[in-house]
Protein backbone atom coordinates (compact mmCIF):
# COMPACT_ATOMS: atom_id res chain seq x y z
CA UNK A 1 0.00 0.00 0.00
CA UNK A 2 1.47 3.33 -0.60
CA UNK A 3 2.11 5.55 2.19
CA UNK A 4 0.61 8.68 1.70
CA UNK A 5 1.29 11.22 4.68
CA UNK A 6 -0.49 14.54 3.41
CA UNK A 7 -4.09 15.38 2.27
CA UNK A 8 -6.73 18.39 1.90
CA UNK A 9 -10.03 17.50 2.36
CA UNK A 10 -13.48 19.29 2.71
CA UNK A 11 -15.57 18.66 5.18
CA UNK A 12 -19.32 20.11 5.38
CA UNK A 13 -21.96 19.28 8.60
CA UNK A 14 -25.41 19.07 7.82
CA UNK A 15 -27.68 22.03 7.55
CA UNK A 16 -29.98 22.65 10.62
CA UNK A 17 -33.62 22.34 9.21
CA UNK A 18 -36.31 25.24 8.87
CA UNK A 19 -38.69 25.57 12.01
CA UNK A 20 -42.56 25.10 11.21
CA UNK A 21 -45.40 27.69 11.37
CA UNK A 22 -48.92 25.52 11.52
CA UNK A 23 -52.04 25.28 13.97
CA UNK A 24 -53.58 22.57 14.96
CA UNK A 25 -56.94 21.99 13.14
CA UNK A 26 -58.83 19.81 15.04
CA UNK A 27 -62.69 19.17 15.38
CA UNK A 28 -64.27 20.91 17.87
CA UNK A 29 -61.29 22.98 18.87
CA UNK A 30 -61.54 26.30 17.03
CA UNK A 31 -58.62 27.68 18.38
CA UNK A 32 -56.57 24.83 18.60
CA UNK A 33 -53.15 27.38 18.50
CA UNK A 34 -49.38 27.04 17.43
CA UNK A 35 -48.40 23.78 16.41
CA UNK A 36 -45.45 24.18 14.27
CA UNK A 37 -42.45 22.28 15.59
CA UNK A 38 -38.67 23.16 15.66
CA UNK A 39 -36.48 21.61 12.46
CA UNK A 40 -33.86 19.10 13.48
CA UNK A 41 -30.31 20.00 13.89
CA UNK A 42 -27.47 18.95 10.86
CA UNK A 43 -25.64 16.43 11.94
CA UNK A 44 -21.88 16.33 12.35
CA UNK A 45 -18.19 15.50 11.64
CA UNK A 46 -16.20 13.96 14.00
CA UNK A 47 -12.46 12.72 13.18
CA UNK A 48 -11.34 9.69 15.39
CA UNK A 49 -7.57 8.27 15.84
CA UNK A 50 -7.56 4.64 15.01
CA UNK A 51 -4.49 2.61 15.76
CA UNK A 52 -5.60 0.12 12.91
CA UNK A 53 -4.38 2.73 10.43
CA UNK A 54 -0.91 3.90 9.31
CA UNK A 55 -1.25 6.20 6.84
CA UNK A 56 -3.83 8.98 4.89
CA UNK A 57 -4.69 7.03 1.41
CA UNK A 58 -8.39 6.55 1.89
CA UNK A 59 -8.14 10.36 1.84
CA UNK A 60 -5.89 10.48 -1.53
CA UNK A 61 -9.16 10.22 -3.91
CA UNK A 62 -12.35 10.77 -1.74
CA UNK A 63 -12.07 14.41 -0.91
CA UNK A 64 -15.66 15.89 0.25
CA UNK A 65 -17.17 14.31 2.99
CA UNK A 66 -20.56 15.58 4.08
CA UNK A 67 -23.32 15.34 7.18
CA UNK A 68 -26.99 14.82 6.69
CA UNK A 69 -29.29 17.83 7.11
CA UNK A 70 -31.63 17.79 9.74
CA UNK A 71 -35.21 17.50 8.75
CA UNK A 72 -37.62 20.49 8.91
CA UNK A 73 -40.53 20.99 11.78
CA UNK A 74 -44.34 19.81 10.77
CA UNK A 75 -47.00 20.54 12.38
CA UNK A 76 -49.00 18.68 15.26
CA UNK A 77 -45.42 19.40 17.57
CA UNK A 78 -43.82 17.30 15.57
CA UNK A 79 -39.76 17.87 16.06
CA UNK A 80 -37.51 17.55 12.92
CA UNK A 81 -35.35 14.73 13.00
CA UNK A 82 -31.60 15.40 13.70
CA UNK A 83 -29.45 14.69 10.40
CA UNK A 84 -26.64 11.53 10.86
CA UNK A 85 -23.45 12.46 12.12
CA UNK A 86 -20.01 11.17 10.20
CA UNK A 87 -17.03 9.85 11.15
CA UNK A 88 -13.64 9.81 9.52
CA UNK A 89 -10.87 7.55 10.77
CA UNK A 90 -7.85 9.03 11.11
CA UNK A 91 -4.20 7.87 12.11
CA UNK A 92 -3.03 7.96 15.30
CA UNK A 93 0.17 10.90 14.82
CA UNK A 94 -2.44 13.30 12.58
CA UNK A 95 -2.41 16.78 12.58
CA UNK A 96 -5.49 18.66 11.08
CA UNK A 97 -4.77 22.38 10.20
CA UNK A 98 -6.87 24.91 8.66
CA UNK A 99 -5.85 24.53 4.88
CA UNK A 100 -6.45 28.54 4.09
CA UNK A 101 -4.22 29.74 7.15
CA UNK A 102 -2.48 26.84 7.74
CA UNK A 103 -3.12 26.94 11.74
CA UNK A 104 -3.28 23.45 13.55
CA UNK A 105 -6.57 22.87 14.79
CA UNK A 106 -6.12 19.52 16.27
CA UNK A 107 -3.68 16.85 16.81
CA UNK A 108 -4.77 13.33 17.55
CA UNK A 109 -2.14 11.46 19.60
CA UNK A 110 -4.12 8.93 21.15
CA UNK A 111 -5.82 6.05 19.74
CA UNK A 112 -9.83 6.35 20.70
CA UNK A 113 -9.02 10.38 20.99
CA UNK A 114 -12.70 12.54 19.27
CA UNK A 115 -12.58 15.31 17.60
CA UNK A 116 -15.17 18.07 16.72
CA UNK A 117 -14.00 18.72 12.93
CA UNK A 118 -17.34 20.28 11.45
CA UNK A 119 -20.31 21.07 13.88
CA UNK A 120 -23.80 20.73 12.33
CA UNK A 121 -26.43 23.50 12.15
CA UNK A 122 -28.76 23.90 14.75
CA UNK A 123 -32.45 23.16 13.77
CA UNK A 124 -34.68 26.84 13.20
CA UNK A 125 -37.74 27.46 15.69
CA UNK A 126 -41.34 26.78 15.09
CA UNK A 127 -43.98 28.92 15.55
CA UNK A 128 -44.96 27.14 18.74
CA UNK A 129 -41.35 28.19 20.33
CA UNK A 130 -42.84 31.81 19.83
CA UNK A 131 -46.26 31.16 22.33
CA UNK A 132 -46.89 33.24 25.09
CA UNK A 133 -49.75 34.82 27.25
CA UNK A 134 -49.87 38.10 24.84
CA UNK A 135 -49.05 36.04 21.72
CA UNK A 136 -51.56 33.76 21.18
CA UNK A 137 -51.15 33.41 17.43
CA UNK A 138 -47.41 33.63 16.45
CA UNK A 139 -46.46 32.95 13.15
CA UNK A 140 -43.37 33.58 13.21
CA UNK A 141 -40.69 30.67 12.14
CA UNK A 142 -37.09 30.83 11.67
CA UNK A 143 -34.88 28.86 9.03
CA UNK A 144 -31.87 26.37 9.98
CA UNK A 145 -28.48 27.13 10.75
CA UNK A 146 -25.90 26.22 8.02
CA UNK A 147 -23.39 23.58 8.88
CA UNK A 148 -19.63 24.72 9.28
CA UNK A 149 -18.10 23.83 5.70
CA UNK A 150 -14.49 23.71 6.44
CA UNK A 151 -10.98 22.83 3.84
CA UNK A 152 -8.58 20.97 6.39
CA UNK A 153 -5.22 19.78 5.64
CA UNK A 154 -4.03 16.63 7.05
CA UNK A 155 -0.59 15.38 7.89
CA UNK A 156 0.58 12.64 9.87
CA UNK A 157 3.63 12.35 11.62
CA UNK A 158 4.67 9.03 12.69
CA UNK A 159 4.69 8.26 16.00
CA UNK A 160 7.63 6.59 17.10
CA UNK A 161 9.73 6.54 20.24
CA UNK A 162 13.24 5.95 18.17
CA UNK A 163 13.86 7.00 14.67
CA UNK A 164 17.22 5.93 12.34
CA UNK A 165 19.23 8.51 10.53
CA UNK A 166 21.58 7.85 8.12
CA UNK A 167 22.76 8.53 4.62
CA UNK A 168 20.96 6.43 1.53
CA UNK A 169 22.61 2.64 2.37
CA UNK A 170 23.57 3.17 5.98
CA UNK A 171 22.25 -0.27 7.05
CA UNK A 172 18.97 1.56 8.30
CA UNK A 173 16.67 -1.12 6.97
CA UNK A 174 18.54 -3.95 7.58
CA UNK A 175 18.67 -2.30 11.00
CA UNK A 176 14.75 -2.09 11.56
CA UNK A 177 14.62 -5.26 10.16
CA UNK A 178 16.99 -7.24 12.44
CA UNK A 179 15.55 -5.59 15.63
CA UNK A 180 11.89 -5.17 15.02
CA UNK A 181 8.66 -6.81 13.35
CA UNK A 182 9.08 -4.34 10.34
CA UNK A 183 10.22 -6.03 6.84
CA UNK A 184 10.87 -3.24 4.46
CA UNK A 185 12.42 -3.57 1.57
CA UNK A 186 16.16 -3.86 1.10
CA UNK A 187 18.44 -3.72 -1.66
CA UNK A 188 21.77 -2.58 -2.41
CA UNK A 189 21.25 0.58 -4.37
CA UNK A 190 19.98 4.21 -2.96
CA UNK A 191 16.51 5.47 -1.66
CA UNK A 192 15.47 1.92 -1.35
CA UNK A 193 13.47 3.11 1.42
CA UNK A 194 10.77 5.51 0.11
CA UNK A 195 8.39 5.72 2.71
CA UNK A 196 9.24 5.47 6.87
CA UNK A 197 8.48 2.09 8.04
CA UNK A 198 7.80 1.66 11.73
CA UNK A 199 8.65 -1.65 13.82
CA UNK A 200 7.99 -2.74 16.84
CA UNK A 201 10.93 -3.34 19.17
CA UNK A 202 10.29 -6.12 21.88
CA UNK A 203 12.07 -6.35 24.59
CA UNK A 204 10.47 -8.33 26.69
CA UNK A 205 6.84 -8.96 28.29
CA UNK A 206 5.19 -5.45 28.11
CA UNK A 207 8.27 -4.27 27.36
CA UNK A 208 8.69 -2.51 24.11
CA UNK A 209 9.12 0.38 21.79
CA UNK A 210 8.45 1.80 17.98
CA UNK A 211 11.39 2.73 15.50
CA UNK A 212 11.03 4.29 12.77
CA UNK A 213 13.35 3.61 9.31
CA UNK A 214 13.02 7.17 7.69
CA UNK A 215 14.21 7.63 4.13
CA UNK A 216 17.87 8.30 3.63
CA UNK A 217 19.15 11.84 4.09
CA UNK A 218 21.43 13.83 1.66
CA UNK A 219 23.14 17.04 1.42
CA UNK A 220 20.87 19.67 1.09
CA UNK A 221 17.50 17.85 2.02
CA UNK A 222 16.31 20.52 4.42
CA UNK A 223 15.76 22.88 1.49
CA UNK A 224 14.49 19.75 -0.45
CA UNK A 225 16.79 17.56 -2.08
CA UNK A 226 16.19 14.03 -2.47
CA UNK A 227 13.51 12.47 0.50
CA UNK A 228 14.79 13.71 3.17
CA UNK A 229 12.60 17.17 3.25
CA UNK A 230 9.36 15.23 2.73
CA UNK A 231 9.95 12.83 5.69
CA UNK A 232 12.39 15.10 8.29
CA UNK A 233 9.17 15.88 10.13
CA UNK A 234 8.62 12.11 10.81
CA UNK A 235 11.59 12.41 13.26
CA UNK A 236 10.04 15.27 15.86
CA UNK A 237 8.24 13.31 17.50
CA UNK A 238 10.85 10.77 18.28
CA UNK A 239 12.62 11.16 21.74
CA UNK A 240 15.95 9.49 20.63
CA UNK A 241 17.55 9.44 17.54
CA UNK A 242 20.16 6.63 16.15
CA UNK A 243 22.71 8.09 13.90
CA UNK A 244 23.90 5.28 11.46
CA UNK A 245 27.13 5.71 9.91
CA UNK A 246 28.41 3.09 7.22
CA UNK A 247 32.14 2.80 8.39
CA UNK A 248 33.35 -0.02 5.45
CA UNK A 249 31.42 2.26 2.62
CA UNK A 250 32.08 0.52 -1.06
CA UNK A 251 34.06 3.63 -2.39
CA UNK A 252 36.85 4.39 -1.22
CA UNK A 253 36.53 8.52 -1.67
CA UNK A 254 33.34 8.41 0.71
CA UNK A 255 34.05 9.98 4.03
CA UNK A 256 31.55 8.97 7.40
CA UNK A 257 32.77 11.68 9.12
CA UNK A 258 31.56 14.46 6.61
CA UNK A 259 28.66 12.48 5.66
CA UNK A 260 27.49 12.50 10.04
CA UNK A 261 28.27 16.36 9.72
CA UNK A 262 26.32 16.74 6.88
CA UNK A 263 23.15 15.35 8.09
CA UNK A 264 23.82 16.65 11.41
CA UNK A 265 23.68 20.38 9.60
CA UNK A 266 20.65 19.60 7.95
CA UNK A 267 18.44 18.71 11.40
CA UNK A 268 19.47 21.91 12.32
CA UNK A 269 18.51 24.00 9.56
CA UNK A 270 15.45 21.94 9.69
CA UNK A 271 14.37 21.92 12.65
CA UNK A 272 17.05 23.53 15.81
CA UNK A 273 14.62 21.36 18.08
CA UNK A 274 15.27 17.90 16.33
CA UNK A 275 19.26 18.77 15.94
CA UNK A 276 18.99 19.12 19.76
CA UNK A 277 16.64 15.63 20.74
CA UNK A 278 19.52 13.00 22.13
CA UNK A 279 21.34 11.81 19.17
CA UNK A 280 23.27 8.35 19.97
CA UNK A 281 26.25 7.28 17.44
CA UNK A 282 25.57 4.13 15.89
CA UNK A 283 29.02 2.58 13.79
CA UNK A 284 27.11 -0.30 11.16
CA UNK A 285 28.81 -2.66 9.15
CA UNK A 286 32.01 -3.64 11.17
CA UNK A 287 31.63 -6.87 9.82
CA UNK A 288 33.24 -6.00 7.01
CA UNK A 289 35.99 -4.16 9.17
CA UNK A 290 39.03 -6.56 10.34
CA UNK A 291 38.57 -6.99 13.88
CA UNK A 292 42.22 -5.59 14.40
CA UNK A 293 41.61 -2.66 12.71
CA UNK A 294 38.13 -1.83 14.55
CA UNK A 295 39.05 -0.55 17.37
CA UNK A 296 41.52 2.41 15.66
CA UNK A 297 38.77 2.75 13.37
CA UNK A 298 36.05 3.72 15.84
CA UNK A 299 38.44 5.96 17.76
CA UNK A 300 39.37 8.30 14.98
CA UNK A 301 35.85 8.49 13.71
CA UNK A 302 35.15 9.50 17.26
CA UNK A 303 37.96 12.28 17.63
CA UNK A 304 36.85 13.60 14.44
CA UNK A 305 33.17 14.06 14.90
CA UNK A 306 34.20 15.47 18.35
CA UNK A 307 31.83 13.21 19.52
CA UNK A 308 30.92 12.93 23.54
CA UNK A 309 27.70 10.77 23.72
CA UNK A 310 26.72 6.76 23.78
CA UNK A 311 28.73 4.86 20.63
CA UNK A 312 27.57 1.44 19.58
CA UNK A 313 29.65 -1.14 17.54
CA UNK A 314 27.19 -3.30 15.41
CA UNK A 315 26.48 -5.35 12.51
CA UNK A 316 23.05 -5.01 11.05
CA UNK A 317 23.71 -7.92 9.20
CA UNK A 318 25.33 -10.89 11.98
CA UNK A 319 23.06 -8.75 14.53
CA UNK A 320 26.35 -8.14 16.41
CA UNK A 321 26.07 -5.64 18.87
CA UNK A 322 22.51 -5.02 18.68
CA UNK A 323 21.24 -6.52 21.22
CA UNK A 324 23.41 -3.80 23.64
CA UNK A 325 21.85 -1.52 21.56
CA UNK A 326 18.23 -1.88 21.99
CA UNK A 327 18.41 -2.38 25.65
CA UNK A 328 20.24 0.68 26.17
CA UNK A 329 17.92 2.42 24.04
CA UNK A 330 14.93 0.74 26.01
CA UNK A 331 16.58 1.66 29.36
CA UNK A 332 16.71 5.21 28.44
CA UNK A 333 12.77 5.16 26.96
CA UNK A 334 12.31 3.71 30.57
CA UNK A 335 13.71 6.82 32.26
CA UNK A 336 12.13 9.08 30.54
CA UNK A 337 8.92 7.83 30.90
CA UNK A 338 9.37 7.23 34.73
CA UNK A 339 10.76 11.09 35.07
CA UNK A 340 6.91 12.12 33.07
CA UNK A 341 4.94 10.48 35.30
CA UNK A 342 3.34 12.87 37.67
CA UNK A 343 4.25 12.55 41.40
CA UNK A 344 1.20 11.66 43.74
CA UNK A 345 0.96 13.19 47.32
CA UNK A 346 -0.73 11.29 49.88
CA UNK A 347 -3.12 13.61 51.02
CA UNK A 348 -2.53 12.29 54.74
CA UNK A 349 0.94 14.20 54.80
CA UNK A 350 1.39 17.90 54.14
CA UNK A 351 4.76 18.94 54.38
CA UNK A 352 5.86 15.52 55.82
CA UNK A 353 3.68 16.09 59.11
CA UNK A 354 0.78 13.32 59.55
CA UNK A 355 -2.32 15.25 59.70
Amino acid sequence: MKFVDEATIEVAAGDGGNGCASFRHEKYKEFGGPDGGDGGRGGHVYGVADDSLNTLVDFRYTRRFEAQRGEHGKGSDMFGVKGDDIVLKLPVGTIVADAETGEVVFELLQAGEQILLAKGGDGGFGNMHYKSSTNRAPRQKTPGWPGERRTLKLELKVLADVGLLGMPNAGKSTLIAAISNARPKIADYPFTTLHPNLGVVRVGPEKSFVVADVPGLIEGASEGAGLGHQFLRHLQRTRVLLHLLDVAPFDDTIDPVAQAKAIALELKKFDPALYDKPRWLVLNKLDMVAVEEREALVKDIVKRLRYKGPVFEISALTREGCERLVQTVYQHLAAIHKAAQPVVVDPRFVDGQAQ
